[in-house]
Formats: structure tokens, sequence, C-alpha cells
């Protein structure tokens, strides 16, 4: 049974609704005005409110706007009941939230018809408002399930720890590094173009494609190798148009060597140095585009060096992409500023550069999806 709750300071008005509405078996309560009405609203949640637009105290424009801002009372039918029958009155109620109008004097049987039509979008709202309750709970399980597939930070032999913040529930960022044996490392970091949902399943798909090896043949010690192997299984011909951006290196624990290649991706940064005086910034990136996009692209590898109490960077382009208050837009090399400043401090963490980037963004959330790795070499 629908609840119905009238709002009129007039009592022959309430009654003449109380019945004829209970006639046509609704549920209905009644208020003499806006602050009772407000409060009746609050308590009981009605499927449809029926207000007075001229009370004494709080009139029927200001008892809407009210009931219109309680997330509690969203799907809530509101019906204002006027003589005033302009325009620019109509236009104040509907700028008040009001759904819609009944004038007096009363026609019964056009408000059953409305009162009908009110509850039906009344429940339409409810309905989708439960699907939508239902699709947010489905996106957080989803969530929850992609970050418990991304590795746990490292300690030995060296420190490797990551941040993931997608700027919306699910994004088409990823990333994941493991042992291929005792003495190599892999690591790589992608970034899907696009957000939500559908960015999240190829991220998802080469994590567990590479995290089980199942490209047969495929030497996962050459990266350019493995990038071509996922650049003619990813095409976008065949995976809804999208593509992403990937760098990958395999790291030798032995000779400190490291052996990279990158398909269109944001460079990988390596600081180093024992000091802040004699610190040295390398940017390692190799030619390619990105995965998908070309089914003849051609990837490199590269090689470089690591020494003691080096640092490893690798991120997506959300990182450093932030619109900043002024509405300028930070930059990479910016963002590699930071990395050194923070490269001879005390126990620096990623937690620092996370909450620098938080500070900076104007928004409540990124606009695209932030994630990064930490290496750190003794």
């Amino acid at each position: 049974m629908f609840q119905i709750l009238v709002i009129d300071d007039d009592v022959s008005i309430q009654i003449f609704l109380k019945r004829m509405l209970e006639k046509q078996g609704y549920e209905v309560v009644a208020a003499s005005n806006g602050e009772e009405g407000i409060a009746q609203a609050i308590a009981w949640r009605p499927a449809l409110i029926i207000c007075d637009w001229i009370m004494p105290g709080l009139n029927g424009l200001e008892v809407c706007n009210r009931i219109k801002t309680d997330p509690n009372l969203s799907t809530t039918f509101f019906i204002l009941l006027t003589s005033l029958d302009s325009v620019a009155d109509r236009v104040k109620g509907l700028d008040a939230g009001a759904d819609d109008f009944i004038t007096k004097p009363i026609e019964q049987n056009e408000l059953k018809a409305r009162v009908r039509a009110g509850l039906r979008l009344h429940q339409l709202s409810r309905d989708l408002q439960t699907q939508k309750l239902l699709l947010e709970a489905e996106l957080a399980e989803a969530a929850e399930y992609v970050r418990s597939l991304l590795p746990l930070p490292l300690t030995e032999p060296f420190e490797v720890d990551s941040r993931f913040i997608p700027s919306r529930q699910l994004g088409g960022d990823c990333f994941d590094y493991y042992w291929l044996d005792d003495n190599y490392l892999a690591v790589y970091l992608l970034d899907t173009a696009g957000h939500g949902l559908k960015a999240t399943l190829p991220s998802i798909s080469v994590l567990n494609l590479l995290r089980s090896r199942a490209l047969k043949s495929l030497n996962y010690y050459q990266p350019s190798d493995v990038l071509k192997a996922l650049n003619e299984t990813f095409q976008m011909n065949y995976q809804n148009d999208k593509y992403f951006t990937i760098w990958y290196g395999v790291y030798n624990r032995i000779n400190q060597q490291l052996i990279y290649a990158s398909a269109g991706h944001p460079p990988a940064i390596l600081v180093s140095g024992t000091s802040q005086k004699n610190t040295q910034v390398q940017l390692l990136r190799t030619p390619g585009m990105p995965v998908g996009m070309f089914p003849e692209a051609k990837y490199v590898d590269a090689f470089c060096h690591v020494e003691k109490y080096s640092s490893l960077y690798i991120f997506s382009d959300g990182v450093y992409e932030i619109t900043k208050s002024d509405g300028t837009l930070w930059s990479l090399d910016a963002f590699i500023h930071i990395l050194v400043s923070l490269q001879h401090t005390v126990d620096y963490q990623l937690d620092q550069i996370l909450n620098y980037l938080i500070a900076l963004n104007s928004k409540e959330a990124f606009d695209d999806d932030l994630s990064i790795l930490q290496i750190k070499f003794f």
C-alpha cells in the first residue's frame, strides 16, 4: 500500500483529500503546516506528498525544497496544490523541485490521475535506485577483487611497494611484479585507455595472462618479445577498441642490470646517487606504439645498470596529469622534481608522494587512474 502525505492548513481540504485517497486504497496522513509536514515526511517517508503552496510559516515552495534536499526522500513525488496558474509561478515551483501541480478548485478525476501517475514515477525511481545500489555493491566487490590480484610489497632483497587509486571504483591501470626465477624479477605497469569496467577487463586479462605465463613459447625475460606477443593478442579490432600503454622490465639482481621496453607509456624514472649533490636521473623509455593499435608495431629493448641506493619509479600518466587549483596542468618534469627531492630524505615513502599529489589535485577525485611502483635497491 502506498503512503501519501497531505500538507494543508485548511482542515476541510485535508479531510476531503484524505477521504478521497483512502477510498482509492492509499494510506494517508495529514499535516496542518510546513514544519509538521516535514517532520511527518522524515519519519514516514511517503511515496507521494500533496502540499498547499500558500500556508502560514513555511510555504509550499520552502517545504518542497527541504524535502527534495533530503537524500532519504529523493524518490518521493511532490505535488504542489495551488490557485496560482501563471507560467512564472510554475517555473518557481519546478525550480524548487516540484514534480507536478494541481490547480484549485480540485477536480477529483484529474487529482486521481495525477496521483496514479506520480506513484508510477515514484515506483520507477525506487526501482532505479535499488538497481543503482545493487550495481554499486557489485562494482565494490569487483574493485575489491581487482585489489586482491595486485601484488603484496616485497622487502627482500630490495623493497618494492605500490599505490593504486582508480578515478572510479574500477580503473584501467594494472601492475605486477614477480620472480621469473631466483635471480630475475619481472615488473610491469599498464594503463588501458578509458575508465571503469570496460578498461578494467583488458587489464586483468593481461595480468592473468602474464602471471600464469599462458603465452607459450614466449621468452618472458625479453621485454620486447613480451610486448610483441601482447600486441598480437590484444588488437583493438577484437578487444572493444581498447588499447593500452605498458612499461615492462626484467631486473637481474646478480649483475644489477635492468632490461626494459615500453609501448607508448611514460618513462620509468631511475634516481641514483648517494647525496643530493651527485643525484642522477635517468628516464627509461623505448620507442613503441601502445599495445593494440597496430598489428605491425615494433618494440625494442634497452639496458641500464642499477647502482646501489637507487630508486626506480614506474607509474601511469595519472600521477602527473593533474589539474591544479589555478586550472593549469601539472607536468612530468614537476613530478620528477618531487621524486628527486625525496630521494635523500629520511625514510622516504610512497605515502609522502601520494599525499603531495592529493594536496595538489583541485578536485575530490583524480581525473585519471593513478598508480605507481617504487623499487628501492640497497
